[in-house]
């Protein structure tokens, strides 16, 4: 276990999703929409559905490994695996599962929800344990299946969302690559966006009855929730950009939670960061949630476009309401 207080550095990242996808024009089958509806208000053209076979613990352990070949890491140089997730496979928990997949013996693993917001609340977390001194190597993953609760017969909600997973290690470093971050929560909107558990009465005895239910599908107020990401965006960025003492003029890349590619613009717009900045890939993906940023910067990383040094501010947004920022340069 270190004891000395460390910089932090995000050194790898790898993504994964299902084999299967279903484009605009395959969903317009599905409920009544087309290509042109969902395009020109989300920017999503296709998204990857996990099958009854493929499981979150599947994708997860595959982003991560693919993010440790990148980072040249094996499984037992981990001191944590950090699963940011609200679709798991097992309520108690997949991030031990993962773990067990990767064969990371010797790190302590859990899961930690915030739903869209996750990843980067994950980002944070892990940052705090490296840069206290408490562990060295930590793999960070982002996976989400709402294929699994989203009403498929509900047009606004179910042409949104896919299924993903991405992945970054981080790892102690002699120079802070970690910069600033900023994080906040908003419990009095949470019925803006849910997937809510449905109690149902189940009596015991004449006097004593439990609640044995299960969870509805989840459930959007659209509108309020993208007044709030345009607004609550731009905002947690700055306070972010502030901590780390740079302005957004200095920031290489902007890599928000690929929601709707209308907040993409507007946030862009307001920070007055130019659009060949901007990070997006929600055309192919969709909203991944908790997948959707470490999938991006994955997709463009091994496309070349970002380079060693490059300053990235990303920020999730999302269910909780929470929301929130971090900067960061890439690379050792």
């Amino acid at each position: 276990m270190q004891t000395v207080a460390s910089g932090v550095a995000i050194i790898g990242s790898g993504s994964a999703s299902p084999a299967a996808s279903l484009d605009n024009d395959g969903i317009s089958q599905v409920v009544d929409t087309s290509d042109e509806w969902i395009a020109t208000r989300t920017g999503i053209r296709n998204r990857y559905l996990a099958s009854p076979q493929e499981s979150l613990t599947d994708i997860a352990t595959l982003a991560g490994q693919r993010a440790l070949a990148m980072a040249n890491v094996t499984a037992l140089d981990l001191d944590m695996v950090l699963l940011a997730t609200s679709t798991p496979d097992d309520l108690f928990g997949s991030a031990c599962q993962v773990q067990g997949a990767l064969g990371a013996k010797h790190a302590v693993a859990f899961d930690l929800t915030a739903a869209c917001s996750g990843f980067v609340f994950g980002l944070v977390t892990a940052a705090q344990f490296i840069r206290t001194g408490t562990y060295r190597t930590v793999l960070l993953i982002g996976a989400d299946l709402l294929s699994r609760w989203v009403d498929w017969s509900d047009r606004g909600t179910c042409v949104l969302f896919g299924d993903g997973a991405g992945a970054v290690v981080l790892q102690a470093n002699d120079c802070d690559r970690f910069l600033g971050f900023a994080l906040q929560s908003d419990g009095s909107q949470n019925s803006c966006l849910n997937l809510g558990y449905q109690p149902k009465a189940q009596p015991l005895t004449a006097n004593l009855s439990v609640s044995q239910g299960t969870y509805q599908p989840l459930t959007m107020q659209g509108k309020e929730v993208y007044r709030f990401a345009v607004n609550r965006v731009p905002e947690i960025i700055e306070k972010a950009l502030f901590q780390a003492n740079l302005d957004a003029k200095q920031l290489d890349w902007l890599l928000l939670h690929q929601a709707n590619q209308r907040i993409l613009d507007a946030v862009a717009k307001r920070l007055r960061i130019d659009d060949q900045k901007v990070i997006s890939n929600m055309a192919s993906y969709g909203n991944t949630s908790a997948a959707s940023i470490p999938l991006a910067l994955d997709e463009t990383l091994r496309k070349g476009q970002i380079k060693s040094g490059d300053v990235i501010a990303t920020a999730g947004f999302g269910a909780g309401l929470s929301w929130g920022a971090a900067i960061f340069a890439w690379g050792p």
